[in-house]
């Protein structure tokens, strides 16, 4: 571990300076918090501010920055008005990617930063990112891929550094809860986000509310699934105030990447 953690720094430090793409997530405020170790004053933190991402963690990406007394920028990055992405193809993210991460260069281009930082992790190199086709394109850096860094990796470290992400559950943007092919909107990203805003207040940490046009599947952690099923009434009318008409439970629970799941399926069929 040691030895990883030794290796991002060295990574890290063979530039200047650097912005980093900042969600407030376990992954990038890791990152950030050793590129600020390494190089000090010459990091700068971007948010994007979309429709895709709750504001409950903009205000927490907010809070983390000004703890690490980091440099921090707000950015408007709405994938909506990128064209084809509403239409949900399996290759969204590449769209997704390819604007925001044009936008982070421009401001590193523009105000002399050397590098650009994204906080994927080697555990994503197992799963299907079309994004990732963006990042090399666009020659922005993947740290924690580079060191060798995993989830578990970056957690573990995260807790010895006293970070407040250390245990916090993994997210990714409101669009990954549409199976691919379903038109996605900002009504409908809306109604995501008031549904596991309630599932949050009702204190499930890992889960997502996985959106199939009327139907709002829910995952939770397998080790939250009886809990889940014991307030399976409050679920559902809280799915049903968010805008949807029917709620379900999982029975295999939270896992990434889930709907990937039907995408592989197709694949190995032809």
């Amino acid at each position: 571990m040691d030895s990883r953690l030794d290796k991002l720094k060295a990574i890290i430090g063979r530039f200047t300076s650097a912005v980093v793409a900042f969600s407030g997530g376990v992954d990038s405020t890791f990152l950030a918090r050793v590129a600020r170790d390494v190089l000090g004053e010459r990091v700068m933190l971007v948010t994007a501010a979309s429709s895709t991402y709750p504001e409950s963690e903009l205000d927490e990406a907010k809070k983390l920055a000004a703890q690490m007394g980091a440099a921090h920028r707000i950015i408007v990055s709405e994938e909506i008005d990128i064209p084809g992405f509403s239409d949900n193809p399996p290759d969204r993210c590449y769209y997704c990617k390819r604007e925001l991460f044009m936008k982070i260069r421009d401001i590193a281009e523009r105000e002399g930063y050397q590098a650009v930082f994204d906080g994927s992790n080697a555990d994503d190199l197992s799963d299907f990112r079309p994004g990732r086709r963006a990042l090399a394109e666009l020659g922005v850096i993947s740290p924690l891929v580079e060191a060798g860094l995993t989830k578990k990796d970056i957690r573990a470290l995260s807790a010895e550094m006293g970070l407040p992400t250390a245990s916090k559950g993994s997210f990714a943007c409101l669009a990954s809860r549409f199976p691919y092919g379903e038109t996605i909107t900002k009504d409908k990203l809306g109604r995501v986000e008031e549904a596991e805003k309630a599932l949050r207040a009702m204190g499930f940490s890992q889960f997502r509310v996985r959106s199939h046009r009327d139907l709002a599947r829910i995952e939770v952690a397998p080790a939250d699934l009886e809990s889940a099923w014991q307030r399976r009434a409050g679920i559902s009318a809280a799915c049903k105030k968010a805008g949807f008409v029917f709620a379900s439970l999982d029975l295999e629970g939270y896992r990434t990447g889930a709907m990937n799941e039907a995408l592989f399926n197709e694949n190995s069929k032809s």
